[in-house]
């Protein structure tokens, strides 16, 4: 399923039908060039959906017109081609997809509320070189992290009872982005959730063209809806439902001279920093458990310490080079390690395939124009499906510890809870009292943390589960029993 396993954090346990499976194409396996293009394309498909919700979700939340948001789209694209690419070849060197990462919006979210206040006029897209300056930052530390090896050392402070919390306030922070957005057109917004509950936990039990791109497919069909309808002028120009392909017509085939630095040279504020690192822990313990799942399904067995090490300082020079041509962070994505369980294909050279049609996708300018023409009330049911999804997806997390626990229970529940307090007190006064209280630049630190539900928790979460006594078990630290599918 692609978008629910967005975001998913942790080791994923392989069901026994897939491990039982032979693989078809193993991780060195080189298959024949036209149905290895075929298989590139697949993935390229089933990441779509999540890879463009992201520029769709910030652009407008920057001022940006359609124009300005194609460009966010095609960066976004280009970005993730690369960042597979030096994956795949260079990396963990497992077939793994790199693409944006949802741990870091509510960060991105304070950067751009803290650039464009409402009721200011700002130029559209300033936020984007503070959240360049931001990305390239904690890409450094996550190069630090993961060539120094210590990665081994996070997970043990990183136990299911912090980051399922941190996980469910990445998609309850985006509440105002859910139904706002879909009260746009309720109609069309009811119709694409409708197409994608049905595609995704109806038809895809009996079709696989459903399971495997479920969301792609919703959003094809909503947007034809949408096209008809424009069509036989029940929906007009201005229409919040009607296709805009204004900035279709108006882009270039091929970008050249806006690739490198599109939004200007990138800057550098301390707050901004610590609140998208806290994005990046989240970032690497998702790619952790992605990369067991992903060499497993190929057939490879576990990664080793040197495979993960390699995975984690290559997706920081991933998120750097991101930070350079303009998109947004990126890690690995968990619905094309699924997608490997469905084709049982593992070879590395499909997905060096599919990083190169990125990267050309990347590069002609069309394409970010025809994806950026999604009318809103598409968008804003995707949003309301996607974003309840990840934060059950933390639940599911969560749930790897004892539950039994009080001492599990309490914590999960003060860093949740506190996670959505804390950031609504600072918006409500709380950063002119900090302003008030402490020097220059230690003020911009406490602001951004505050502002940030995901750091306010993780920093609870990870002080209160280190000094309150647990054993290893009682804090889903153990390795889980592998899942059996019921007879």
């Amino acid at each position: 399923m692609p978008i629910p396993q967005q975001g998913m954090t942790g080791w994923k346990p392989i069901p026994q039908l897939i491990m039982q499976n032979k693989i078809i194409y193993g991780l060195d396996d080189r298959p024949p060039l036209g149905k290895a293009v075929v298989l590139a394309m697949q993935h390229v498909l089933t990441m779509f959906g999540s890879t463009v919700a992201v520029p769709l979700l910030l652009g407008p939340a920057m001022g940006m017109d359609t124009a300005a948001i194609a460009l966010l789209i095609s960066s976004v694209m280009l970005c993730s081609g690369i960042a597979t690419l030096i994956q795949a070849t260079f990396g963990s060197r497992l077939p793994i997809i790199q693409g944006v990462s949802f741990s870091f919006l509510a960060a991105f979210f304070m950067i751009i509320a803290t650039i464009h206040p409402e009721g200011e006029s700002v130029t559209p897209g300033a936020a984007m070189p503070y959240i360049a300056g931001a990305i390239l930052v904690g890409a450094v530390f996550e190069i630090a992290v993961g060539f120094s090896g210590l990665m081994g050392q996070i997970r043990k402070v990183l136990s299911p009872v912090v980051v399922g919390p941190v996980i469910m306030l990445i998609g309850l922070a985006l509440y105002s982005a859910g139904a706002p957005i879909a009260a746009s057109h309720w109609p069309i917004s009811i119709l694409t959730m409708v197409l994608i509950t049905t595609f995704s936990f109806i038809w895809s039990r009996h079709h696989l063209i459903f399971q495997m791109f479920p969301m792609l497919l919703a959003i094809v069909g909503a947007v034809a809806v949408c096209a008809f309808c424009s069509l036989l002028g029940i929906f007009g120009p201005g229409h919040p439902a009607r296709p805009n392909l204004d900035a279709f017509e108006q882009a270039s085939w091929f970008r050249v001279r806006d690739v490198v630095l599109p939004w200007g040279m990138p800057k550098f504020q301390l707050g901004f920093i610590v609140a998208v690192i806290a994005g990046y822990l989240a970032s690497m313990i998702e790619s952790f458990g992605d990369y067991h799942a992903c060499k497993q399904m190929a057939g490879g067995g576990d990664p080793t310490p040197e495979e993960i090490s390699r995975g984690i300082g290559c997706e920081g020079i991933g998120c750097a080079l991101t930070g350079i041509l303009g998109g947004f962070s990126s890690t690995s994505y968990s619905e094309n390690v699924g997608l490997i369980g469905l084709t049982k294909v593992g070879s590395r050279y499909v997905v060096q395939l599919g990083s190169v049609i990125l990267i050309l996708l990347g590069l002609f300018g069309k394409f970010g124009a025809l994806a950026a023409a999604i009318p809103q009330p598409v968008v804003g049911g995707l949003y309301c499906v996607m974003f309840g999804l990840i934060s059950a997806v933390g639940i599911r997390q969560f749930a790897r510890a004892e539950l039994s626990s009080d001492r599990n229970l309490f914590i999960g529940g003060f860093a949740l809870f506190m996670g959505i307090s804390v950031p609504y007190y600072f918006a409500n006064g709380g950063s002119e009292a900090v302003q008030a209280t402490f020097i220059d630049g230690l003020d911009d630190v406490i602001n951004a943390i505050g502002q940030t539900g995901m750091a306010v928790a993780a920093i609870l979460g990870i002080a209160l589960d280190n000094l309150i006594p647990g054993t290893r078990r009682e804090r889903g630290l153990e390795p889980q029993e592998p899942f059996t599918e019921p007879s």
